[in-house]
């Protein structure tokens, strides 16, 4: 299962995260996301859990609780969408 995790601390570490959502299941793998320019964290990750259970856990267990001074804001992560416009033509 893919979760997302919203209004991540800036000083947290991959490890941290792992860490924080161990206590509810297996975890695959932790991806902070980066700004492309500057390569400093923008506040979010992805976390993707081995099962289900132990995702649906992880976000009932910290949805809306504290880490590193900051409320989390944790969900299933949905995909990407599109941009809905065609490409520009000229």
């Amino acid at each position: 299962m893919n979760i997302y995790v919203g209004n991540l601390s800036f000083d947290a570490t991959e490890a941290d995260v792992k860490q924080t959502f161990e206590a509810f299941g297996q975890v695959t793998k932790v991806s902070i996301i980066k700004d492309k320019m500057t390569g400093k964290p923008r506040g979010f990750a992805f976390v993707e859990m081995a099962d289900n259970a132990g995702g649906q856990a992880a976000i009932a267990g910290l949805d809306g609780k504290p880490m590193m001074g900051r409320t989390l804001k944790v969900n299933e992560a949905r995909p990407q969408e599109r941009n809905a416009r065609p490409p520009r033509r000229e």
